[in-house]
């Protein structure tokens, strides 16, 4: 176990400090966040599921602690006008990159399920437009719309980028 936890230390600290200090924007507290980050994954380790999404899960505690943090910030009233938000720049960035990822993943599926995705997210069709547009029935293209849209989020949710709620959930995306 040990062996693990500095495994664990050895491949997350830099990233997870980077991570953390552009989103708090001081060394020191930044520091402390991290080893809340560590102490709460090593504590919890036990209920991970699915080791695969171990990068995933220490990620989503790491964005609590930060939350966390700001939230006692702002109770406390200490400085609570210090809290930087993103800027815009930076958000479309990552909504550019995220955009890529999900078109690729639209360009994986299957044509029949494709097409479906585009026309009805995209094109503005109705799913009854869908159906007789591809001479189908409506429930063909209703069936055909939620499978698509069911693949695409499979596609997406194991996306080593792509961060998730206990529920599933899209929450957040790293660059």
């Amino acid at each position: 176990m040990n062996k693990d936890i500095k495994i664990l230390w050895d491949d997350l600290h830099q990233e997870l400090y980077r991570f953390i200090l552009s989103r708090v924007k001081n060394e020191e507290d930044s520091k402390d966040i991290l080893q809340e980050v560590f102490i709460k994954a090593l504590t919890k380790i036990d209920t991970l599921k699915d080791t695969s999404k171990l990068t995933s899960w220490v990620y989503q505690i790491c964005r609590n602690v930060v939350l966390d943090y700001f939230r006692k910030k702002q109770t406390s009233k200490e400085g609570h006008t210090d809290i930087e938000f993103p800027e815009e720049a930076k958000e479309d960035n990552t909504y550019t990159k995220l955009s890529t990822c999900i078109n690729g993943k639209i360009s994986n599926l299957s044509e029949k399920y494709k097409e479906a995705i585009l026309l009805t997210s995209f094109k503005d069709y109705s799913q009854l437009q869908l159906a007789q547009d591809k001479n189908i029935s409506y429930s063909g293209a209703k069936s055909r719309v939620q499978r698509a849209k069911n693949l695409l989020k499979e596609d997406i949710l194991d996306c080593p980028n792509v961060i998730t709620d206990d529920n599933g959930k899209i929450i957040d995306f790293l660059e």
